[in-house]
């Protein structure tokens, strides 16, 4: 199980998750973040502090925005499990499920 970024954060991207994930495992897109799901260990640090309410449990995550879970793991497919957001960097793309989306307000 793993922690799911939803719509709230894209074209948001706060950040206050990144500075308190303990196992440095949230990605930057370009239009949102993502959680490694290899990488999470389901600390829940990450969800109170996300002022976009946009961090659910996988199991919590609602019905309309379901097809963030696969965003997420799909988004991991290419770059794998890198070991660490910050060493990485910003990655240059978003799912392209995502990357559709309208601009958000």
């Amino acid at each position: 199980m793993t922690y799911v970024i939803a719509q709230p954060c894209v074209d948001v991207k706060d950040k206050a998750c990144v500075d308190e994930c303990p196992v440095d495992c949230i990605y930057e897109g370009e239009r949102t973040l993502y959680i490694n799901p290899l990488e999470c260990v389901d600390c829940g640090a990450c969800e109170p502090v996300c002022p976009a309410e946009a961090i659910f449990y996988e199991d919590d995550l609602p019905e309309q925005w379901s097809d963030f879970l696969r965003a997420n793991r799909d988004f991991f497919k290419e770059i794998g499990t890198p070991g660490g957001a910050s060493a990485y960097g910003q990655v240059g793309k978003d799912d392209p499920m995502i990357a559709a989306l309208p601009p958000q307000d």
